[in-house]
């Protein structure tokens, strides 16, 4: 395998965010899965029921790196930060596809290649 080193990192405000764990571990399960990764650990996920930090945070170590995502649910709409690392490659628009059933209003992105001095991809 040849090393890519690439990174999406998201910030998107859904309508329908994620709370439940299992649920959570299903969502990452089924992004491993949709961008051909191997997982090596997990995907864990836990609830947070800190005032003015509720949400989930899941994650999961692949064989090329790692996947993690948080949600906050008491915005409205909520917010959802998610970061996929690989050094696999992987088609990043996959990764924002699956990010659909949450029913995002708005969606910030960088896709970075982290081999070469951070510098910034088109999707």
């Amino acid at each position: 395998m040849i090393l890519v080193h690439k990174h999406i990192i998201i910030r998107a405000e859904v309508k329908k965010p994620i709370i439940n764990k299992s649920k959570g571990r299903k969502f990452l399960t089924k992004l491993i899965k949709t961008i051909n990764m191997k997982p090596l650990y997990g995907p864990v996920a836990c609830y947070c029921k800190m005032e003015g930090n509720k949400g989930l945070t899941a994650f999961a170590i692949i064989e090329t790196s790692h996947i993690a995502m948080h949600i906050w649910d008491e915005p409205n709409p909520a917010l959802v930060q998610l970061d996929v690392y690989t050094c696999g490659p992987f088609n990043p628009q996959e990764v924002l596809d699956v990010l659909n059933v949450m029913e995002p209003v708005k969606v910030d992105y960088k896709y970075l290649d982290r081999e070469n001095n951070f510098k910034e991809l088109e999707i």
